[in-house]
């Protein structure tokens, strides 16, 4: 088989991490399918790599439609299985993380997978959406779209499609957003073009906070733009009063806007934040957790799902406490802390809770949200989390708890040996990602005492592949 060769009526067999098909071919091979792939379809594939063990392909014609498709919408790049059963969604997310620990087993047989947990909402689940202003132009295609407006193209990051609403948020969102799209067409004013860096509209940010309902705005706009000589069509100071005028008003039409930023953005890269200037409302939006209140910058990492992340952090709490009972604890290490928001939830059965997180920003955020919440036994450290062990046990420092909440990539190596050296009876590790989650629990069974009590998922993101994955380990009994 070679690059380029149709494979013909191939049944995909299921779906792997990260969204993709998966088949096992005649020659033993597999082949990975990109792009909206559905176990039971029966396609076509085109051979667009090939590697040593597996060949990635495409689909270039469906023959039959699974039986787990829906059919119900238009595909999007925020929501790739949007058109497969959520029932079904569930049950091949539980699955991937079974398959995932399939290996760790050779430490550990009786792995206690719980059943996973269903989100709250299937559709406007989202607490923060971001919007790109793009242009696509294809002589081949015979498309002059000057100007788009939504999310980038799924496989081709240089277009923007332009759509008028997004089922992933609520309908007050949808109507900010079309307000928000007409009047930069009315404009006249260009988007921007990431690849010759000129134009003027970049990025529009939503958040809407699901339990306190409060909505902050951030529009993205490239300040040079009439520095040019070419665009003396218009007057600089006389565009961005209308643009904060506009703002203003949609403020007073949504009375949930309570805070809206004009973000100058300078920046080659393809990001949303430049320098912010407040045009309206105050600086933050708030939140509420469980028992906690959180005030909300627009750079602020939040959970994008408000009600899923209560019962993701609820979940912590409760094998926390279905191990150890509510006793208080000495000192719990919360690593790769991010937010700190693990650690607050945690803060009334400790007597210490240290917050590691390399990021300045999000640990000045959520210091400030500690004191706000009256949390005064959380310390906050910027460092990586392998360092910060190092230096913890070279001080002769213990712990009672860890949890461990590590980006995609998983818990860096220097940091594996370290949290094997603490006499915690029970270490909670949540995961985003199953594959760096078997790996670093493959290398915790191997190399110590402790033992997988049980691990269940959380479905936080319906209609996309992403996972959130608890898991409580513990010493083994003596």
């Amino acid at each position: 088989m070679k690059k380029g060769q149709i494979l013909e009526n191939i049944k995909i067999e299921k779906l792997v991490f990260w969204g993709k098909g998966f088949v096992r071919l005649e020659d033993w091979k597999v082949a990975f399918i990109t792009g909206g792939a559905i176990p039971g379809a029966l396609v076509d594939l085109r051979i667009i790599k090939k590697r040593k063990d597996f060949y990635e392909t495409q689909i270039t014609r469906v023959i039959q439609k699974s039986s787990i498709e829906t059919g119900d919408y238009d595909l999007f790049p925020g929501a790739p299985w949007m058109n497969i059963k959520y029932s079904e969604q569930l049950k091949i997310k539980q699955s991937q993380i079974e398959e995932a620990l399939f290996h760790v087993r050779k430490y550990q047989e009786d792995i206690n997978f719980l059943p996973i947990i269903p989100a709250p909402e299937q559709f406007g689940y989202r607490n923060k959406i971001e919007f790109s202003f793009g242009k696509f132009i294809s002589h081949k295609l015979d498309i002059f779209q000057e100007f788009n407006i939504w999310f980038h193209a799924r496989g081709d990051f240089s277009r923007v499609e332009d759509y008028d609403s997004c089922l992933l948020i609520d309908t007050e969102q949808n109507e900010i957003y079309k307000k928000i799209r007409q009047f930069t067409k009315d404009s006249g004013l260009p988007v921007y073009d990431q690849k010759i860096w000129t134009g003027f509209w970049r990025h529009f940010m939503m958040r809407k906070m699901h339990f306190s309902g409060e909505i902050l705005l951030v529009l993205s706009l490239f300040p040079s733009y009439f520095k040019s000589e070419t665009n003396t069509n218009f007057d600089e100071i006389k565009s961005l009063n209308q643009i904060k005028e506009f703002m203003c008003s949609l403020a007073r039409e949504f009375q949930s806007i309570k805070s809206i930023y004009i973000s100058h953005n300078g920046n080659k890269a393809d990001t949303l934040i430049g320098d912010m200037e407040l045009v309206y409302g105050n600086e933050t939006i708030s939140e509420n957790l469980l028992w906690l209140s959180f005030d909300i910058w627009p750079k602020s990492f939040f959970q994008t799902n408000s009600q899923g992340a209560e019962i993701l952090y609820s979940l912590v709490r409760d094998f926390f406490t279905s191990y150890q009972g509510e006793e208080k604890v000495w000192t719990i290490l919360d690593l790769y802390a991010g937010t700190g928001t693990i650690g607050m939830i945690f803060s009334d059965i400790a007597q210490e809770v240290i917050s590691v997180e390399l990021v300045e920003e999000a640990s000045q955020n959520w210091k400030n949200n500690a004191e706000k919440n009256g949390v005064n036994n959380m310390s906050f450290v910027n460092a990586k989390v392998e360092v910060f062990l190092e230096e913890y046990l070279k001080n002769d420092k213990q712990a009672d708890l860890l949890i461990i909440d590590p980006p995609r990539a998983g818990m860096h190596p220097d940091a594996l040996p370290n949290i094997l050296k603490f006499w915690t009876q029970q270490i909670i590790y949540v995961s985003c990602n199953p594959a760096t989650l078997a790996r670093d629990l493959q290398y915790i069974l191997e190399n110590s005492a402790y033992r997988i009590e049980k691990i269940q998922a959380v479905d936080m993101f319906p209609h996309t592949h992403h996972i959130e994955t608890v898991v409580s380990l513990v010493k083994k009994e003596s």
